[in-house]
């Protein structure tokens, strides 16, 4: 039962799994983040340099084409970095209310445990109350000097 001698199975669980898992997608997304922005930044300095103006025809049409394929590379680099930007997004919000759930249940953990305390702090002080009560009678009652009786 103790973590001392758990061995290397302590260390795994749910929550390390989540985590590894965390950690590798956060890996491929950064990979692929840095994927669509030198792609972007490829096919726009291609673009820069196939932009000059030629005299034969032939060669502008060619250039012409080149231009449309670059753009279109660049329009599909900047699609998929704002899908990227919104799987993130989702991500941070839906890893962001686990964490929170986790942390709302551990409180009520806390706050429960803390409840059960002061349930029988009051308890204790409920009879410790009665019991002085009761010593505090017994001595009104036995003692000599009482208040006068008005009968």
């Amino acid at each position: 039962m103790s973590k001392a001698g758990g061995g290397p199975s302590s260390a795994t669980g749910p929550t390390a799994a989540a985590a590894a898992a965390a950690v590798q997608k956060q890996k491929s997304l950064l990979q692929k983040a840095d994927a669509d922005v030198s792609s972007l930044v490829d096919n726009f300095s291609s673009l820069i340099n196939i932009a000059r103006v030629n005299d034969p025809p032939v060669r502008n049409s060619q250039e012409a084409f080149q231009m449309e394929m670059r753009a279109a590379r660049m329009v599909h680099s900047a699609d998929s970095l704002l899908k990227l930007v919104s799987e993130l997004k989702r991500t941070a919000i839906f890893s962001g209310l686990a964490s929170l759930n986790e942390n709302v249940d551990r409180r009520i953990e806390v706050l429960g445990q803390q409840a059960e305390v002061t349930e029988r702090m009051l308890e204790r002080i409920g009879q410790e109350a009665a019991a002085s009560l009761k010593e505090l009678e017994a001595h009104y009652y036995s003692s000599v000097v009482r208040s006068p009786s008005y009968d």
